[in-house]
């Protein structure tokens, strides 16, 4: 819902508005595939069991629906509004209705060349049966009659999912056509000797968990089957234009096995994450600005030798405002780099045509010992990972594919490289994928070090991870499933100890999402305390802030706005007001949820490099939890408020897009500069005595 109202948010641009009314569909649509399917798939099998607010499956459905149909009506109501201030713009979306006989004779030529070959109308009888309609799948629904011989039948057309969901309809103007109404407008084409009394248009969506067998002898066999079945998952949810015949609604209900309660009726686009095709639209003026990404001083200052520079010092680079190629060519250069021994890398997500593993498949062809560790389980991009799994596999690296059991969802990257007579290792950690396309919009960070002990932590998480081997007692790292929660719990425990003692006793933490019950509830003890406490969580959050003697000292906000939040970072005061230079720092992959902490392997790190610390805490952090422009906060009664502002709001993405990190700055900036910087930096982003933002 929250990023729903940034589609109503007039500060943004016309275009983004509409991005973010096609990322909420997306979002929604997700969250069916998964979570509402998940459920159904519990009231199907009779389960009862209570949730933690004492809630039967059943129940939690009752209200998720009713919530999604807010959510759903809203939709609708937003693109009303975009599509009046688009026409505006001179983006238009066409009703065939006010068509001229020009546009109509370009949409003839364009269907019958560009839609026409790529269809196949099927007839539903009993020689043909109802046809399979994938996930996400749009199709138009007719009833036919045959006029020679009187018949009467059903017949459906699925429109191929690679095929575009808006027509230009001249080449030199924004005004485009839905697909479905050009198959309308000729529709005759499609089915001769026939007429055409009714029709209507429907989207489906299937349940897309996935089911494997924990005990399967080939583990990646296992999982091609399994990706396989879920595209026949059965369907969670029925879209169907309000414009369609009843008769022809229930035709499709029966024919894919859909209840009544299942079955959406809405009246404009049934799916809205579409119109990410309209914002392809050459109109710069309506986007966000556009900025650079910078690419970090220091490295330049060793001529781009990526090691040199690590071994200098710690860095840390902050996407998007700071380009992902810094991590590509961490590993290109290790890559081709004659002295590196080993290189060893985790891959839960990457994109398409990953750099990422084209740099091990030439480290591996070029003799190195390669080994990665592909997540199977990663959501959505199964097919792609068994894809670069087989490829790296035929260049001749270790493949392994984690546990069974648990995802591997930590992001390191481990080169080990000969230095005169001695080994020595050079690590990156990540909070987000290593994917280049996403690293363009999320917020995360990369930290790069080749601190010993670090390194060899890292070397014992690989062992781990290949070899089945328990975990020893790592001197820096925490991991889940065994130390990362007990870890967490431990420094929250410290901070309690701190206020009790009459120190100062602060923490900042920022992160996806919280519903993890022993942290809330270590939380709750620690506001109870006295301990200060500021949350930043992106997405849901099971805590409720701000009740009296219970979690008075919790604050919790929500930053919604041109990037996505996806960072991991966590602050503890160790007796010292935040924020402070001997404060405990530390950045994760890990959101603090049971999943997270239980059923993946996941990293807690420890920043202790002085201008890494201060870059994190005293410039992400604070300007995070200063920004009042694209915040929401958490009421205690669980619902969200947006932060009032005035003119003078302060944007955090802003903020990183118009002001360089300290840790990448190297020899362009001084101490005096760097000292100077710092001070510009704290009187930016004050705080008065009692932890709050001032104004």
């Amino acid at each position: 819902m929250r990023v729903l109202e940034e589609a109503f948010n007039t500060d943004n641009p016309l275009l983004e508005r509409m991005k973010f009314l096609a990322i909420s569909s997306s979002n929604l649509n997700e969250f069916v595939m998964v979570r509402i399917a998940g459920l159904k798939d519990q009231v199907r099998n009779d389960i009862e069991t209570l949730s933690n607010d004492g809630l039967t499956p059943k129940k939690q459905l009752e209200k998720i629906n009713l919530k999604t149909a807010e959510l759903m009506k809203k939709q609708q109501e937003c693109w009303t509004n975009l599509k009046k201030e688009l026409r505006l713009k001179k983006i238009i979306v066409e009703e065939v209705r006010n068509l001229d006989e020009s546009d109509i004779g370009k949409l003839r030529i364009y269907f019958l060349t560009n839609i026409f070959p790529a269809l196949s109308p099927i007839a539903v009888d009993p020689a043909h049966p109802f046809p399979f309609l994938p996930n996400l799948g749009l199709a138009m629904i007719m009833h036919l009659t045959r006029e020679k011989e009187h018949k009467e039948l059903q017949a459906i057309i699925l429109l191929p999912s690679k095929m575009e969901r808006f027509v230009r309809i001249c080449e030199n103007e924004d005004r485009f056509v839905r697909i479905e109404e050009v198959i309308d407008l000729f529709k005759g084409k499609l089915f001769p000797g026939n007429k055409i009394s009714d029709f209507g248009i429907i989207n489906i969506i299937r349940d897309s968990d996935l089911e494997t067998e924990d005990e399967a002898d080939d583990l990646v066999s296992n999982f091609e089957i399994a990706v396989k079945k879920r595209r026949r998952g059965t369907v969670i949810q029925l879209k169907v234009k309000s414009s369609t015949p009843e008769y022809l609604t229930r035709f499709v209900a029966a024919g894919l096995n859909v209840n009544d309660e299942d079955i959406i009726k809405t009246d404009d686009i049934l799916e809205f994450s579409s119109l990410m095709e309209l914002y392809s639209c050459d109109r710069p003026n309506l986007k966000f600005k556009p900025y650079n990404e910078r690419f970090p001083e220091r490295i330049n200052d060793f001529g781009g030798d990526y090691f040199a520079a690590i071994a200098s010092k710690d860095i840390v680079i902050h996407h998007p405002y700071e380009t992902f190629d810094v991590v590509i060519k961490f590993l290109q250069q290790a890559a081709r780099d004659p002295d590196v021994v080993a290189i060893k890398q985790t891959l839960y997500r990457t994109s398409n045509d990953s750099p990422i593993v084209k740099a091990l498949v030439q480290a591996a062809e070029a003799g190195k010992s390669v080994t990665a560790v592909v997540e199977l389980k990663a959501r959505f991009d199964e097919e792609s990972n068994i894809r670069w799994a087989r490829d790296l596999e035929r260049a001749g690296a270790q493949v392994v594919y984690g546990f069974v059991g648990l995802k591997t969802h930590a992001k390191v990257s481990l080169v080990v490289r000969r230095e005169g007579h001695n080994l020595n290792s050079y690590v990156h950690f990540g909070t987000g994928n290593y994917h280049p396309i996403t690293a363009r919009t999320y917020s995360d960070l990369s930290f790069f070090t080749c601190n010993l002990i670090l390194c060899t932590d890292v070397s014992y998480l690989f062992n781990y991870l290949t070899g089945y081997s328990a975990p020893e007692d790592f001197s820096e790292l925490a991991i889940s499933p065994t130390s990362l929660r007990p870890k967490i719990l431990q420094l929250i425990q410290d901070e309690i100890e701190h206020a009790k003692a009459g120190r100062p006793a602060n923490i900042w933490a920022k992160m996806n999402a919280l519903i993890d019950p022993k942290v809330i509830d270590a939380l709750y003890e620690a506001s109870q305390a006295g301990v200060v406490i500021d949350l930043i969580i992106r997405g849901v959050c099971g805590l409720r802030p701000g009740i009296l003697g219970f979690s008075e000292n919790i604050r919790v906000k929500s930053i919604v706005g041109r990037f996505l939040e996806h960072s991991r970072i966590m602050c503890f005061g160790a007796g010292n007001k935040l924020p402070s230079t001997k404060a405990k720092i530390f950045i994760s992959s890990a959101d603090w949820m049971q999943r997270n902490f239980d059923k993946r392997v996941e990293v807690l790190i420890p920043i202790e490099n002085e201008t890494v610390h201060e870059q994190i805490m005293g410039q992400i952090m604070m300007a995070n939890l200063k920004d009042d422009k694209q915040s929401w906060a958490l009421n205690p009664d669980g619902s969200y408020d947006r932060y009032e502002h005035g003119k003078k709001a302060f944007c955090a993405h802003e903020y990183f897009i118009t002001n360089p990190s300290l840790s990448g700055r190297g020899k362009a900036i001084t101490e005096k500069e760097s000292e100077k910087q710092r001070k510009k930096i704290y009187k930016l982003l004050t705080f008065d005595k009692d932890g709050n933002k001032s104004q």
